[in-house]
């Protein structure tokens, strides 16, 4: 329980079914009493208020030091690699549905469930599923493409049927006080979203001076590391070239960061490792059509795509803008969520 509406009214919908529900409010990371989205105080008695209004148990579960040998060594990591990390990928797979499964098993509980908008069916074969939240606007699938059977079989996603209007409605009717919470959109533990000066501060090593150039290797500006950029950036970059200019290329090893006009950034497809299958291995028979999407909030991207061993390469049936190394690619036909990978390199 975040302190959010979308997991206060899981627990709320799935105590009134009937289940016993203990309310887990991790504590992921320390800010000095400082409030940021679900970490943080407020965010603390914002859940225990919900679950004693509604009347089930609720405890505290420091997880911080798992979080900072998982999620954080992966985000230092990526960008001393010179890649654009995606956290809460990580945090999904390593704590809420890794560590914290874990812990379930300790307390002697039968299921993990989240807000997420995401939904799971099992088919004739006892096989499970994941597939889009109903609500498109909401739908979290990308975030959790890194689940597998274990994983499926021992979650609930009480709101991913519901549009967000009707998850604040329950809310309303519930009494809790969390209705009309908004939603937090920043990194859990950089506060004031500022992910330049957490890194510099917790990860010294990443800041050291280099240059930004264009893509002739002309020197257009300095920076002190590449840390503080992304493929596809536009604002923040430190030149003036008469024409709207973005990175499009970054080398972690020169300590160089490319930028020129916005046709640089297409790619005609990537290569992703780290990959995961939900269901099991791919489909069988080579390569195979399905739908792409490269970053969070983007679209469905049809593509050709090709399983190799422990990697996949990503054709475009459309060439691509700002394809982020780091980033993850994540593979589906129609609702259903077919797997997914850390994008290793752009195509060009």
């Amino acid at each position: 329980m975040s302190g959010g509406v979308d997991s206060s009214v899981s627990a709320a919908l799935l105590h009134e079914q009937g289940y016993r529900v203990l309310g887990s409010h991790m504590k992921l990371v320390y800010l000095d009493g400082v409030d940021h989205g679900c970490c943080g105080p407020q965010a603390e008695a914002d859940a225990a208020a919900v679950a004693e209004t509604i009347g089930f148990d609720f405890e505290v579960a420091d997880m911080s030091g798992a979080f900072e040998r998982t999620v954080l060594a992966d985000f230092f990591a990526e960008h001393r690699a010179g890649r654009t990390p995606n956290p809460c990928v990580r945090c999904n797979q390593f704590i809420k549905f890794d560590a914290f499964l874990d812990r379930a098993d300790r307390l002697g509980f039968d299921f993990v469930a989240t807000g997420h908008y995401v939904r799971t069916w099992t088919d004739e074969s006892g096989q499970w599923h994941l597939g889009r939240g109903i609500d498109p606007s909401k739908d979290q699938s990308y975030l959790l493409h890194v689940l597998g059977q274990r994983q499926l079989a021992r979650s609930l996603f009480p709101v991913g049927g519901h549009a967000k209007s009707e998850t604040r409605e329950h809310a309303r009717r519930l009494g809790l006080a969390v209705a009309g919470k908004p939603d937090s959109q920043e990194v859990c533990f950089v506060p004031g979203a500022d992910h330049g000066a957490f890194l510099a501060h917790h990860a010294p090593d990443l800041v050291r001076a280099g240059e930004v150039v264009d893509s002739s290797g002309r020197v257009m500006a300095a920076h002190d590391g590449t840390f503080r950029f992304t493929i596809g950036q536009r604002r923040g970059l430190g030149v003036s070239t008469g024409e709207r200019a973005y990175v499009v290329d970054m080398d972690a090893g020169t300590n160089r960061v490319v930028v020129g006009p916005g046709e640089l950034l297409a790619r005609r497809g990537l290569v992703a490792d780290r990959v995961s299958w939900i269901a099991g291995p791919p489909p069988a028979g080579g390569p195979f059509e399905a739908e792409v999407r490269i970053r969070y909030l983007g679209e469905d991207v049809a593509a050709v795509i090709e399983p190799l061993n422990d990697e996949v390469r990503v054709e475009f049936r459309v060439p691509q803008r700002a394809v982020a190394p780091g980033q993850s690619a994540v593979f589906y036909r129609g609702d259903e969520v077919l797997g997914g990978g850390r994008i290793r390199e752009a195509l060009r």
